[in-house]
């Protein structure tokens, strides 16, 4: 698998030899990494608003001083973050079945130390895969939400009734107004909407 361009790997571990083992390993399959030596730290990067604009993904210690990694797992899961910054586990043994409910809440995996360090790669890369596909399907539904800002009030109701798969005839109809009307409103509509057809027009509508 080839490394994700400009992605970041964060790693959570009060244990600064772990953080420095961790990114010597990541650099060695040409990933970047930032270390944070606690949850607290790290959440208060998310907070400052300095949200990564590229692939990331998250290496999280379960226990810590302060804050587990378990609580900044729950604070994430809370505003959704876990999606757009997938969370791998590292767990001690005694850990495993804390780490598998976490997997279960949404964590992306975990793995158990000592682990393997080609598997964990492995699943790093992964996770930035996902991380990415994530970021593109938040591009693509912005530019969706803003071409449907574009549109008239009138047009959203004739595109509502296309969808439906109306006729021109029974939409005119329910809107009190002239085919030819609902003609030029659904011309207009898939011009803005950038479709061609009534079913490319329902599935673009779905991604919302």
């Amino acid at each position: 698998m080839q490394p994700i361009q400009d992605a970041t790997v964060f790693i959570v571990d009060d244990d600064a030899s772990v953080r420095d083992a961790l990114a010597w390993l990541l650099r060695s399959r040409r990933l970047f990494s930032e270390g944070f030596a606690s949850a607290d730290s790290f959440l208060s990067m998310l907070n400052s608003g300095t949200m990564p604009q590229q692939a990331c993904c998250l290496l999280l210690d379960v226990r810590m001083p302060g804050m587990s990694g378990l609580a900044l797992f729950g604070k994430m899961v809370e505003r959704g973050l876990h999606q757009a910054i997938p969370v791998i586990f590292l767990s001690g043994h005694a850990d495993v079945p804390t780490a598998v409910d976490a997997v279960k809440r949404g964590a992306f995996d975990f793995c158990e130390k000592p682990f393997s360090d080609n598997l964990l790669v492995d699943r790093v890369e992964q996770a930035l895969l996902q991380s990415a596909h994530g970021l593109q399907a938040r591009v693509e539904r912005l530019g969706l939400q803003a071409r449907m800002g574009e549109l008239t009030d009138r047009e959203r109701d004739v595109m509502q009734l296309v969808v439906q798969g109306l006729p021109n005839k029974l939409i005119a109809d329910q809107l009190h107004i002239s085919v030819r009307t609902v003609e030029v409103h659904r011309g207009r509509v898939f011009d803005k909407m950038d479709v061609k057809s009534a079913v490319e027009l329902a599935n673009l509508l779905q991604k919302i």
